[in-house]
């Protein structure tokens, strides 16, 4: 198959869902993914494709605005040359087919650029958060095992004390380089405590594997296009580090379609089309960016748009939806919160879809939004190891509190825990991945770890840890990890259920709840606690909160302890319950307020 043949079978699996807009049961019944033959390259394939197509439309693929005001813009066309210079020069470098390349970069036109060179030769990406420090880096280059490293040159010295033989590349000069070339340097005896400048250190040394080479020369390269590397469909793509929410961080392996072909779905959870102005707030680094920041935008055409700030300001993200006239927006549950907790005004002119991502979405805020704008937040489900597997799509009816059915192309199945049956009808279980027919958006595993790779996918099941009910309509609706329900009294509680009500205290901005040892019940419900601005950590304040959830809660699910805290997150910013279970098992827990120190809570 040539690549004009790879392209066309694309093209037409994305206009198919296209024309599928707002018909989810026949999208679901007629859908197939393409047949891309032997051998496909999204960058190639796809992207440069596109370009070709719009060669002549200046219309922009990325648009990123900085908080000055001033703002990046490139056309298909710009990232699809410059791409190509970028690839040549990282060839150059020794970037060769199946080398692994760390990256981490934040939202600059950088990061887009290189992720789409490194796929024209046949690279595997790396992606990886600014956030980590040293620590973190050496488990994952240790882990990784990647060639190359490419960062911007205020995180090089993050790198001095990281073992590796890797080629090292800056976005920009490295740190306190400017000024060091000398040869001496090179001199086998040669010791930093040779060295009586206060201002040297070691990072500046330009000898072998300390080099650090600035990837702004690629733009003096003239420009050729890229040979097609000869990618095959399951040769590796990605390697993605998961958000580590409940246990340590696992490697995930995708290949060069399941993530570059199977966000064709996710394209269609999110009711992307050619032409939209797509919005998503997520951190590089994380797998939601590659699909709402990368893949799915760019599969349907649409420019993708990007707000960089230092501090999160509702006002301000409200103000850049009205005045870029965004179309599709979508944003973790945190940011909603904040945005509802903030005057949301009228609803943005140009907003046609409003998404929720990256963790469930309590009913109070798709209503207050709902209230204000008219339009429903849809929320959805997948992970790092999947695409978007489960969605409320475009146009369908939208269940209080459910996040939707299985995708088109998805073989979203419910298992019973305790028999591995499938349930049949309404009833709850995981939400599993049916292998009977390998699911195209699936990871290939998780990398260099067979043991959990075989945990994962026992019994003929993809397994998510996730679990849901079902109800006749097959609307999906989300309880919790298998690893935070529990029993209190003998009966199970979703602590996401619980955390759902606590949320439409006006007081509460965030809350967790987990499992708290009793001598009577063995368990009861504890709620952690994060405020929303202006109210206190007072005794007044948690006896608000707890009666409040006494008068909307059934009587087994109430909670019976509080304490205010900072939640413990992921560097993605997901809630670490498995700290807080661990801090009620240890001593280390805070104050606390009870339900029984309440005596109107007891009566």
């Amino acid at each position: 198959m040539t690549t004009s043949d790879a392209h066309r079978a694309y093209k037409a699996s994305r206009d198919q869902l296209l024309a599928l807009r707002g018909k989810h049961v026949r999208a679901v019944e007629e859908f197939r993914w393409p047949d891309l033959g032997e051998r496909f390259n999204w960058a190639v394939d796809w992207f440069d494709a596109v370009a070709r197509d719009n060669a002549d439309n200046d219309r922009p693929a990325l648009v990123i605005v900085e908080e000055d005001g001033s703002e990046t813009r490139r056309t298909f066309g710009e990232l699809s040359r410059a791409s190509d210079r970028l690839a040549t020069w990282l060839r150059n470098r020794g970037v060769r087919k199946g080398h692994r390349v760390l990256l981490m970069l934040g939202n600059q036109v950088e990061l887009w650029e290189t992720m789409l060179a490194i796929m024209k030769l046949g690279g595997v990406i790396m992606p990886t958060t600014t956030a980590l420090g040293p620590a973190d880096l050496t488990d994952r280059i240790t882990r990784g095992e990647p060639r190359h490293v490419i960062c911007n040159s205020a995180d090089t010295p993050k790198f001095v004390d990281v073992p590796g033989d890797y080629t090292r590349i800056s976005v920009g000069p490295a740190e306190n380089c400017a000024d060091l070339h000398g040869a001496d340097l090179h001199d086998a005896d040669f010791h930093c405590a040779d060295l009586h400048c206060a201002d040297l250190h070691c990072a500046d040394l330009h000898c072998a594997n300390r080099h650090w080479a600035d990837l702004h020369e690629a733009a003096d390269l003239p420009h050729t296009p890229v040979e097609h590397p000869g990618t095959a469909p399951g040769d590796p793509l990605l390697l993605y580090f998961t958000s580590g929410t409940t246990t340590r961080p696992k490697l995930v392996e995708h290949t060069q379609v399941s993530y570059p072909v199977g966000h064709l779905a996710t394209m269609y959870w999110l009711g992307l089309w050619p032409g939209d102005v797509h919005l998503n707030i997520s951190s590089p680094g994380w797998a939601k960016h590659a699909w709402s920041c990368f893949f799915a935008p760019w599969i349907a055409e649409a420019t993708i748009f990007v707000y960089n700030y230092s501090r999160f300001d509702p006002a301000a993200l409200l103000n850049q939806l009205r005045v870029r006239k965004v179309t599709t927006f979508c944003a973790p549950p945190t940011v909603w919160r904040m945005l509802i907790n903030t005057d949301l005004g009228a609803r943005p002119a140009g907003l046609r879809e409003a998404i929720g991502a990256g963790e469930p979405l309590n009913p109070e805020v798709i209503e207050r939004v709902r209230a204000a704008w008219g339009i429903t937040i849809r929320d959805g489900f997948g992970q790092t190891e999947t695409t978007a597997q489960v969605g409320n799509t475009p146009e369908s009816d939208v269940k209080p509190g459910s996040m939707g059915r299985p995708l088109p192309g998805v073989p979203v199945v419910l298992v019973e825990p305790a028999s591995g049956n499938v349930v049949p009808g309404p009833g709850e279980g995981e939400i599993c991945l049916d292998l009977a027919q390998p699911p195209l958006t699936l990871m290939t595993g998780y990398l260099a770890d067979d043991e959990r790779t075989a945990e994962a996918m026992a019994g003929g099941y993809y397994h998510t840890g996730d679990v849901a009910s079902i109800d006749e309509d097959g609307y999906l609706t989300y309880i919790g990890r298998t690893d935070d329900v529990f029993k209190a009294s003998d009966y199970k509680i979703s602590p996401f259920e619980l955390e759902s009500v606590l949320i439409e205290h006006p007081a509460v901005a965030e809350a967790a709840v987990v499992p708290a040892a009793d001598p009577v019940r063995l368990a009861v419900p504890k709620a952690y606690i994060g405020l929303a601005p202006g109210h206190e950590p007072t005794k007044e304040t948690a006896l608000s909160i707890l009666r409040y959830a006494r008068e909307n809660l059934a009587p087994y699910q109430r909670v019976r302890r509080l304490e205010f805290a900072d939640l413990p997150k992921t560097i993605s910013g997901k809630i670490r319950r498995v700290e807080l279970r661990a801090r009620e098992l240890g001593a280390d827990a805070g104050t606390e307020w009870r339900d029984d120190q309440f005596p109107d809570l007891t009566r």
